[in-house]
């Protein structure tokens, strides 16, 4: 049977989505993960935002436009949250939530609804195939931050771990297959406090793992000198830092329950760029979120240009009906899309100064794809490169000369 694996949200769901995938294709069948004619679908969802959660719900028709007669299978987030907006919809034969994801590679008998309750701990029946250049490795699940705007706690249910044997266990297996690992969970900061570890000791277990290993998101408060320290005696890893800020106002931040200020987190970026002074530091930034004053969205601007990142993620604020936030005044629309054009103003100046300050030196590039007369790929640091003369999924050494628009280009090292 031909099946489409279709991933609408984050790298945990990508990392679900490529465990089904290699287990369905054990049992035989045709596997793709671009959406095209097949007989089954299976969709896992989000419901990060609402447009995110629209997107899921528009994917079931996108589906039937190449085979009206397919059935169509949905997990995640978005059907966790509402799973009455899925199974009402022509040809959606089965629903469920967040648990019990893998039920979708075994058996395609199942009808209806059957949102599960969330396990307490970590399920630890995923092992993912190569989809792409890169494999992800999930190490948790769940989120017990709740965040005044966010859903994902309600969705993913509290914070979870894999146990760190079984995570090296996969990262041996992945090594052989792949030139980089990406480590990811909901909440990866969190991670180990359950089952009586901590992340500095899942990063030391892995020192010998012999390919790249990049980290996803991260919360800045996880930031230490022990865990800086264990990175940095890794064989291949790679600096990039995606810090969570979301708002550069203190004020802000505690209306969102964010567990930091402005100054603290700039402790840590200083910490991390003591280590690794080239690192790239990525983050998210929420706009207008409810009651933000024009003062406040002012200092959030100033404080994207005193970190200077190298590239920020900027989402308007999205109401979700259940979380704390969706009780307070909202922004106008105007005013919210007027607010993410001056945050991308300044998050480009910021990226192409981060670009500028890498030209004449040397990056390690992991080539994915050819684009024209050119080879492109990415820098540890999360740097796109082009090169003439190079190779798909081979890692090679470029001289970094110029720049255009969001991306280097370079020539082979010697």
């Amino acid at each position: 049977m031909k099946i489409v694996v279709y991933n609408l949200g984050c790298k945990v769901n990508q990392y679900e989505c490529d465990s089904i995938t290699k287990v369905l294709r054990e049992k035989g069948h045709i596997v793709s993960e671009e959406l095209e004619e097949a007989d089954c679908y299976i969709l896992n969802t989000c419901a990060v935002t609402n447009e995110a959660e629209r997107k899921s719900r528009q994917c079931v028709e996108r589906c039937l436009k190449f085979n009206s007669n397919a059935k169509v299978y949905v997990c995640g987030c978005a059907s966790e949250h509402n799973p009455a907006q899925f199974i009402e919809k022509d040809n959606v034969t089965y629903v469920i939530g967040t648990a019990n994801k893998m039920t979708l590679a075994n058996s395609f008998e199942k009808v209806g609804v059957d949102v599960a309750e969330i396990s307490k701990v970590y399920e630890d029946d995923f092992a993912s195939t190569i989809e792409r250049t890169r494999a992800y490795v999930k190490v948790q699940d769940g989120c017990n931050k709740f965040c005044s705007y966010c859903l994902i706690p309600y969705v993913r249910g509290r914070s979870r771990s894999r146990k760190i044997e079984s995570v090296v266990k996969e990262c041996q297996r992945l090594e052989k297959e792949t030139k980089e690992i990406v480590i990811t969970g909901v909440d990866v900061s969190d991670y180990g406090k359950d089952i009586g570890t901590n992340f500095v000791e899942l990063i030391k277990a892995l020192k010998d793992i012999n390919c790249r290993i990049r980290l996803s998101s991260l919360e800045a408060n996880l930031i230490t000198d022990d865990l800086l320290k264990a990175l940095s005696e890794l064989k291949a890893f790679c600096p990039q830092f995606h810090l969570s800020l979301q708002s550069g106002d203190d004020s802000v931040l505690k209306k969102m329950n964010r567990k930091y200020t402005t100054a603290q987190y700039l402790d840590k970026v200083n910490l991390v760029r003591k280590y690794f002074k080239d690192a790239g530091v990525t983050t998210d930034l929420i706009c207008a979120f409810p009651t933000e004053t024009e003062e406040e969205f002012e200092n959030t601007l100033n404080f994207l240009k005193e970190v200077k990142f190298s590239q920020v993620h900027i989402f308007p604020y999205s109401k979700r009906e259940g979380t704390v936030a969706a009780k307070m005044k909202p922004i106008n629309g105007e005013i919210s899309k007027e607010r993410c054009k001056r945050a991308q103003e300044v998050a480009l100046k910021t990226k192409h100064d981060y670009l500028q300050s890498m030209l004449g030196k040397e990056l390690e590039v992991l080539i994915e794809e050819k684009e024209g007369d050119y080879y492109a790929g990415y820098s540890r640091e999360y740097i796109r490169v082009k090169v003439k003369n190079a190779k798909e999924n081979e890692i090679i050494k470029v001289v970094a000369e110029s720049i255009d628009c969001d991306t280097i280009i370079g020539k082979v090292g010697e």
